[in-house]
């Protein structure tokens, strides 16, 4: 790994670092306040290290679920992955060694980064993923232990802490509109999601709209594809 490589991933990956450090110091103080020390913020933080199924893990702990509640209910949070990882299956087969841990680390946030990089010549891309998978997560772990040491040492009221979640999916949104000049996809994920919620109702709208954005995010691919090629075509 080169010097500008590592700087650059940094440097790109701190507005999500900055909002995982945030996130997870509230995810710490939930945990603490459940009765679990620090360690346990480690652990799951290293080894699940799936924000919002995290913080659900929390009460799934405190309310003795069983092992079938805990896996039905880490598939339903946690299946979004499946329909945005799959865009990610061609650059991370050509990953090598970084492979395994690229996909375990693969959160919304980082492949908000990871997913179209517009990346100078002189940086690795490969390099690019995997520190920037590498740094969301340590700082998503530091914030847990702080979040969970503050806990043992100061009393927090932690209503509403959850919802930090949300508003970080709204920054990135609004940061990847700003950023981008093709706000179709992000329009189409709106609309779909929107019908979804008043066909199916909060509690089962989640994967028939992460189905159907999927489907049109495919159909709206080619169409942009092929409407870049007309105009090469016309100009031959």
């Amino acid at each position: 790994m080169n010097k500008k490589t590592i700087i650059y991933s940094i440097k790109s990956a701190l507005p999500v670092m900055t909002g995982y450090i945030v996130l997870s110091i509230g995810f710490g103080l939930l945990l603490q306040g459940k009765g679990y020390e620090w360690g346990w913020a480690v652990l799951m933080s290293t080894g699940i290290y799936a924000g919002s199924m995290q913080f659900v893990t929390i009460n799934l702990l405190s309310a003795g679920a069983s092992i079938i509640t805990t896996a039905i209910m880490t598939l339903m949070v946690n299946i979004r992955h499946l329909f945005y990882g799959i865009t990610m299956l061609k650059e991370y087969s050509e990953a090598g060694w970084r492979k395994p841990y690229l996909i375990f680390s693969l959160t919304d946030e980082t492949y908000s980064l990871i997913c179209s990089p517009d990346l100078p010549d002189d940086i690795n891309r490969k390099d690019y993923f995997f520190i920037v998978s590498l740094v969301n997560q340590l700082s998503w772990i530091a914030g847990s232990i702080i979040g969970s040491v503050l806990g043992n040492i100061i009393p927090f009221d932690t209503t509403g802490i959850d919802f930090a979640m949300t508003a970080l999916f709204v920054i990135i949104l609004v940061e990847q509109l700003e950023k981008s000049k093709q706000h179709l996809p992000a329009f189409t994920g709106f609309i779909i999601s929107i019908f979804c919620l008043l066909l199916f109702g909060p509690n089962q709208f989640l994967i028939p709209s992460m189905i159907l954005i999927t489907i049109a995010l495919f159909i709206e691919k080619k169409s942009l594809e092929r409407s870049k090629m007309d105009p090469v075509k016309r100009t031959r």
